[in-house]
C-alpha cells in the first residue's frame, strides 16, 4: 500500500467530516461541523491527512501557537485512522510526518488531548514519548 501524508487547503476542509463523524461520540450535524471547520480553517488551523491513492483514511488537526511553557508549538487533535487501515503501523508513519512538517514550521514541540477511555491510544501516545502533564477541563455554556 502506498500512503499519502498532507495538509489540505482550507477550500478541502468539508472533505473529513464523514471521519470526523466515526471519530466522536457527539454525533455533531454536517452543517454543525462545516460551520465550525469552515472557521477553525481561518485561525492558526490546519488539518493533515492520510490517503490511500485518493481515498481519505486518516485525520488529524493541527493548532499551532506560542505558549510559555513549550515555546512554539503544535496542538494536534482529532487524531483519527479508519479501522481498517489500524495495526499496521500508519499511525506511527502519520506521526513522523507531522513531526516532520511541524518543525519545518519551528515547532519545538508537540501537546495533545485524548478521551480518558480511550486506552489504546494512551498507550500508542506512550509509546511516541508523550508525556501527562495535566487534566484538560471543560465548561460549557
Amino acid at each position: 500500500m502506498s500512503f499519502q501524508f498532507k495538509v489540505l487547503e482550507a477550500s478541502e476542509i468539508h472533505s473529513i467530516i464523514p471521519l470526523i463523524q466515526k471519530l466522536t461520540e457527539h454525533n455533531f450535524s454536517d452543517d454543525i461541523l462545516k460551520e465550525r471547520f469552515t472557521e477553525m480553517a481561518s485561525q492558526n488551523y490546519e488539518c493533515a491527512v492520510v490517503c490511500d491513492d485518493e481515498k481519505l483514511i486518516g485525520v488529524t488537526g493541527m493548532w499551532f501557537s506560542t505558549r510559555h511553557y513549550a515555546g512554539k508549538t503544535v496542538e494536534i487533535d482529532h487524531v483519527y485512522i479508519d479501522d481498517g487501515y489500524r495495526n499496521k503501523g500508519l499511525g506511527k508513519q502519520f506521526l513522523s510526518w507531522i513531526y516532520e512538517y511541524v518543525k519545518a514550521k519551528g515547532c519545538n514541540t508537540v501537546e495533545l488531548n485524548t478521551y480518558v477511555q480511550n486506552y489504546p491510544s494512551h498507550k500508542f501516545y506512550y509509546n511516541e514519548g508523550f508525556e501527562i502533564l495535566g487534566y484538560h477541563f471543560l465548561k460549557k455554556f
